[in-house]
């Protein structure tokens, strides 16, 4: 099944239709709301999911990664997953996309995990408990995705895939000495301060195909702004914290990177993959390829999504009940 970033150009991920008309065209409905959190933000929310006749034979929770959202590229994973038999839900983490807050500002993980565990029970009561349930996730969604599990809270989930997962930053990424370590200076002085922590720009690197790197930026609601002092700090802080807690790691996981990448570092999810206690886990590295994995040309975009829709079908037909 082809992966609809085909049918996509430079301006727009639904190419020269509307959105309707691609909902239609793919046969998925397709809603969208919000919720307001417990910090007054209001978080936007999405769902899509095959129209009848098709039947739902799973449901899909879907993280975006720091500079992404629900409603541009990663949209086109979620429909993808709908055209598959899966209803699909995503939000946009507080400053992200149509939700509230300062622009990619994430100084705290702990509330970002709360909107979402909020959203994903809410979207999972929707369907019969009988129905598997799965975490796709992105870039800094894994590490999320991974913090949600380690929760332990609530109903559990039946496996995860991890695409691109920030497990760690790239050494190729990172600052050089002793840069990183003044970060913690800057945090504290001024948070919100938009610094160059980084080496290079993170569409730049992470998008292999020219024209998919500007359809990334052409998203009205994306910033390539430098990432904010304190957001740097803590997404350093958070690799280490799920870094120190991989042996805890239980559910079945499907991680899949790109060799090649030079944002999140490949030789961490090599080790998640080794220490995590799964009986049920499978390592994906593809020599050549960068962080976005849909980013690819479409022959590897191809083989990397149907190994993610064969590893989803097979755990949902396990123990699926069909819902119509």
């Amino acid at each position: 099944m082809v992966h609809p970033v085909a049918e996509a150009d430079e301006r727009s991920p639904f190419g020269r239709l509307s959105a309707p008309e691609f909902y239609a065209r793919h046969s998925i409905s397709h809603s969208s709301s919000s919720f307001v959190n417990p910090r007054g933000l209001r978080i936007f929310t999405q769902r899509w999911a095959p129209l009848p006749p098709a039947e739902i034979m799973g449901t899909i929770g879907v993280i975006h990664g720091f500079t992404g959202e629900s409603s541009w590229m990663v949209q086109l994973t979620a429909v993808h997953f709908a055209k598959a038999g899966f209803a699909v839900g995503a939000l946009d983490h507080q400053g992200h996309g149509f939700s509230d807050g300062l622009t990619n500002h994430i100084p705290d993980i702990e509330p970002v995990v709360d909107d979402c565990v909020a959203f994903f029970d809410s979207f999972r009561s929707d369907y019969p408990p009988s129905l598997p349930c799965f975490l796709y996730a992105e870039s800094l969604g894994g590490a999320i995705a991974m913090l949600i599990h380690l929760r332990g809270t609530g109903r559990g989930w039946d496996g995860a895939v991890l695409n691109g997962a920030m497990c760690g930053i790239s050494p190729k990424f990172k600052p050089p000495w002793p840069l990183e370590h003044l970060l913690w200076l800057a945090a504290a002085v001024a948070p919100t301060w938009q610094v160059a922590f980084t080496r290079g720009s993170i569409p730049d690197l992470s998008f292999k195909v020219e024209w998919k790197r500007k359809l990334a930026l052409s998203s009205p609601r994306r910033t390539v702004a430098r990432p904010r002092a304190a957001t740097a700090l803590e997404l350093l802080r958070v690799c280490r914290e799920v870094q120190a807690k991989f042996e805890q790691v239980t559910l079945p996981l499907l991680i899949v990177h790109g060799g090649d990448d030079v944002v999140c570092d490949p030789a961490c999810v090599e080790d998640l993959f080794r220490r995590a206690s799964s009986k049920d886990k499978t390592l994906r590295i593809y020599p050549g390829m960068w962080h976005q994995l849909i980013g690819e040309p479409d022959d590897n975009v191809e083989l990397v999504f149907g190994e993610i829709l064969h590893w989803l079908r097979l755990r949902a037909r396990g123990r699926t009940h069909l819902v119509h």
